[in-house]
C-alpha cells in the first residue's frame, strides 16, 4: 500500500479509502441509528408497563373507595335500626299494647329509613302472629341481638323467606340468567335468592331486660338507586380522562344483581354472569382481582373483591372498573408522540454530526500548536481531548497521555513521600509504646524477683524459727514431766505463758509460710458459718467504716457451713471489705449477701457477695484485677491482695469473680464449696 497525497491506494487496484470526513460522519451517525431505536423500544415497553401499573393502582383505589362506601351504608342501616330500637316512641308504642299503632310506627319507620323490611320480633327471635310462623333466631345477626348486641351483616335470603318478610321482595329479587360463553357452566336459568343488608338490634325495657329484637334490611337485588349512587361516589362527573366511563356492580354469587353496566340496547346487564376466570380467582379462592377483564361487551380495567355473609362465606362480589379503550388510545397517542420526538431528535443530531465533521482539521491545528509550544519550552501545553478518528488524532491522544503520566508520577511521588512520613511517625510511636511496655515489664519482673527472693527468705526464716521453738516445746514438756503436778503448781502461770508464747510464735511462723507460698499453704480446716465470718469481718473493719458515711446492708440467706481455714477466709473477706470501703470515699451503701449455691438441683456450696455503690471497675481493668502487682493506680496498694485472695479461694476448689452492677458500683463474689477440694 502506498500513500499518495493523503489518498490510500492499494497496489494493483483502484480502491480508494473513505476520507477522514466521511469516516467521522459515519462514526457519529452510527450510534444514533442504532441506539435511538433501542431507546424508543425500551421507553415504549417501560411506558406501557408503567401505564398498566398506574391503571391497576387507580382501580385498586376505586375499589377501596367503593368498599368504604358500602361499609358506611351497612353501618348507617345498622345505626338507624339500633336508634329506633332504643327510641322512646317505640317504647311507648310497646307499653300501650296497641298492635295497630305499633305496626303503623314500624311501617312509617321502614319508609323513613328506606328499608325493605322492618320487624319487631319477640325475645325468642320470632314473629308470633306471622302465618306461617316466621323465626329468625338461627341467623347470626339475630343471635347477636338476642345476646344484647346489635349487628349488621350481608346475608342471602331464600325466596320463601323473602316472601314471608315482605310480599314484593321475592319478585324484586328474581331475575333470569342471561347466557354468557365466558362464564362457568351452570344448569340454572334464573336467580331467585336475595342479597340483603341484614341488621338487628335488641329492644330493652327500662331495667335493661331484653323484650324483643328489631330486625330490618335492605334488598340489594335491582337496587339501582344504591348502585348508581355508589358509582357516582367512586366515579364523579369528569373524574376519568379521555372519555372513559366508570361502572359499579354487586354480584350474588357470579350473577349481577345490581349494576350500571349496559347491554347493547342500553338495558342494564342485570342477570349476566362474571367470567369463569374471575369467578375462580375471587369467589372460589377468595382473592382480589385487579386487572383488565371482559365485562359484558367491552374490556374494562376491573377490580373485584369478595363479599362475606354473616356465616363468613363468600356469597358475592363488589366490582368497580372503567373502560380501557379510551385510555389505551391515549397511551398509543403518547407513544406515537414520543416516537416522533425521537425522530426529530435523531434528525437534529445527524445535522449536528455533519457540522462536527466540518471541524476535522481542528485537532490537527491544535496538535501543531502544542508541538510549537513544546518547542518553545512551554511544558504545560496539551492538545486536549480529541475523538480517535485517525492516526493523527491517536498520536495526539498518546502524546497527552505521556504528559499526564509524567504529572501523575510526580503527584504519586509526593503522595508516597507523605505516606512514608506518616509511616515513619507511626512506627516511631509504636516503637515508643513498645519501649514503654518493655520498661513496665522489666519493672514488674524486678518486683516479682524481689517478691520471690522475699518468699524464699521468709520460708528460710520460718524454718529456722521452727527448730528452736520445737526444742523449747520439747524441753518444756520434759520439765513438766520431771517436776510433776505438785512441782509445777507454783509456776503454773509461768508455764501457761510459755505455752501461749510458743503458740504465738507458731502462728507467726504459719503466717510467714502462708505469705511465702499463698497458693500452697492451707493450715487448720474447720466448718465455718458465713454469718459469723461476716460479723467478725465487719468488726475488724469497723474503724474504717466509722470514718465514712457508708451504710451497711446484710442479706445473709445461706445457712450452710463450708470447710476451710477461718483465718484465710477472714483474710479474703477483709480484703474485699477494705476495697469496697476505699471505692466509696464520699459514702454509699455496702451490701453483704449470701445464698446457697446449687447446680442441677444438687447442693454445691454457698455464694458470698460484697457490693458497693462506687464508680465501678473500668472495663479495661476487669481482666487484670487478679493479676499480681496490678494496683489500678492506687498509691497505697501493692497489687497482691486480690491475687492472694483468689489463690486462697481456688485452693478450696472455689472461685472469686468481679463484675460491675447495672445500677452502678461493683460486686465481688466468693464461690465456696461445702467440701474443700484441696
Amino acid at each position: 500500500m502506498q500513500r499518495l497525497g493523503g489518498v490510500s491506494r492499494i497496489s494493483g487496484g483502484n480502491w480508494r479509502a473513505p476520507s477522514i470526513r466521511l469516516r467521522l460522519l459515519a462514526l457519529a451517525l452510527a450510534p444514533l441509528a442504532m441506539v435511538l431505536p433501542v431507546l424508543v423500544a425500551i421507553l415504549a415497553s417501560w411506558g406501557s408497563e408503567y401505564f398498566d401499573r398506574l391503571m391497576v393502582t387507580k382501580v385498586r383505589s376505586d375499589l377501596a373507595v367503593a368498599h368504604g362506601y358500602f361499609e358506611r351504608v351497612q353501618a348507617g342501616v345498622g345505626h338507624a335500626v339500633q336508634a329506633l330500637a332504643g327510641s322512646e316512641r317505640l317504647a311507648r308504642a310497646r307499653r300501650a299494647h296497641d298492635a295497630g299503632a305499633l305496626n303503623t310506627l314500624l311501617a312509617d319507620a321502614r319508609t323513613q329509613l328506606q328499608l325493605d323490611f322492618l320487624l319487631l320480633l319477640d325475645a325468642h327471635g320470632c314473629l308470633p302472629d306471622a302465618r306461617p310462623a316466621l323465626c329468625l333466631a338461627d341467623w347470626p345477626v339475630e343471635r347477636a341481638a338476642l345476646a344484647g348486641q346489635g349487628r349488621t351483616e350481608l346475608d342471602v335470603f331464600s325466596p320463601t323467606l323473602l316472601a314471608q318478610l315482605s310480599p314484593g321482595l321475592a319478585g324484586q329479587a328474581a331475575m333470569a340468567l342471561r347466557p354468557n360463553d365466558k362464564a362457568a357452566p351452570t344448569t340454572r336459568s334464573q336467580e331467585s335468592r336475595g342479597l340483603l343488608i341484614h341488621t338487628a338490634a335488641p329492644v330493652l325495657d327500662a331495667d335493661g331486660r331484653l323484650q324483643g329484637v328489631l330486625a330490618g334490611g335492605v334488598l340489594l337485588n335491582r337496587n339501582l338507586e344504591f348502585i348508581d349512587h355508589l358509582n357516582a361516589v367512586v366515579y364523579p362527573r369528569d373524574a376519568l380522562p379521555f372519555g372513559s366511563q366508570g361502572t359499579a356492580t354487586l354480584f350474588l354469587g357470579d350473577v349481577r344483581v345490581a349494576t350500571n353496566v349496559r347491554l347493547f340496547a342500553g338495558e342494564r346487564a342485570i342477570g349476566t354472569r362474571v367470567s369463569a376466570t374471575v369467578n375462580q380467582a375471587v369467589l372460589q379462592e377468595g382473592g382480589v382481582w385487579l386487572n383488565r377483564a371482559f365485562v359484558v361487551q367491552d374490556w374494562y380495567v376491573s377490580g373485584y373483591m369478595p363479599l362475606m355473609d354473616s356465616h363468613q362465606r363468600r356469597v358475592g362480589m363488589l366490582y368497580v372498573g372503567f373502560l380501557e379503550e379510551p385510555l389505551v388510545r391515549a397511551k398509543r397517542a403518547a407513544l406515537g408522540l414520543v416516537v416522533a420526538l425521537f425522530i426529530v431528535v435523531m434528525g437534529g443530531a445527524s445535522l449536528l454530526a455533519v457540522w462536527w465533521a466540518r471541524g476535522i482539521y481542528l485537532p490537527i491545528q491544535r496538535m501543531q500548536a502544542t508541538m510549537r509550544a513544546w518547542g518553545a519550552g512551554k511544558l504545560s501545553a496539551r492538545v486536549g481531548p480529541l475523538t480517535p478518528l485517525d492516526e493523527m488524532a491517536e498520536l495526539a491522544r498518546y502524546f497527552d497521555r505521556l504528559l499526564d503520566q509524567l504529572q501523575s508520577q510526580t503527584e504519586a511521588l509526593q503522595q508516597w513521600g507523605n505516606a512514608l512520613d506518616g509511616e515513619v511517625a507511626r512506627r516511631t510511636q509504636d516503637l515508643s509504646q513498645a519501649l514503654a511496655d518493655l520498661r513496665s515489664a522489666q519493672h514488674q519482673l524486678v518486683r516479682q524477683e524481689k517478691l520471690a527472693a522475699m518468699g524464699q527468705l521468709t520460708a528460710g526464716v520460718a524454718h529456722e524459727i521452727n527448730n528452736p521453738v520445737a526444742v523449747i516445746q520439747g524441753n518444756l514438756d520434759i520439765l513438766i514431766d520431771v517436776l510433776g503436778p505438785q512441782g509445777c503448781e507454783p509456776v503454773r502461770d509461768e508455764i501457761r505463758l510459755i505455752r501461749e508464747q510458743i503458740h504465738r510464735i507458731r502462728m507467726i511462723v504459719a503466717k510467714l509460710l502462708q505469705f511465702s507460698r499463698p497458693t500452697e499453704y492451707v493450715g487448720y480446716l474447720e466448718p465455718i458459718a458465713l454469718d459469723a465470718l461476716v460479723q467478725d469481718g465487719l468488726l475488724l473493719v469497723g474503724h474504717l467504716l466509722r470514718r465514712t458515711s457508708i451504710a451497711v446492708t446484710q442479706q445473709l440467706d445461706s445457712s450452710r457451713l463450708v470447710v476451710g481455714n477461718k483465718g484465710e477466709l477472714q483474710q479474703v473477706l477483709i480484703n474485699l471489705l477494705v476495697n469496697a470501703i476505699q471505692a466509696m470515699p464520699e459514702g454509699g451503701v455496702l451490701t453483704l449477701s449470701s445464698e446457697d449455691w446449687d447446680e442441677a438441683g444438687m447442693p454445691i456450696g454457698v455464694r458470698l457477695s460484697v457490693s458497693d455503690t462506687g464508680p465501678g471497675i473500668p472495663p479495661a481493668h476487669l481482666d487484670k484485677l487478679f493479676q499480681p502487682f496490678f494496683t489500678a493506680d492506687k498509691a497505697d496498694g501493692n497489687g497482691l491482695g486480690l491475687w492472694v485472695s483468689q489463690g486462697i479461694v481456688e485452693r478450696y476448689g472455689g472461685n472469686l469473680t468481679a463484675a460491675n452492677r447495672p445500677e452502678g458500683g461493683s460486686c465481688f463474689t466468693v464461690w465456696l464449696r461445702l467440701e474443700a477440694l484441696g
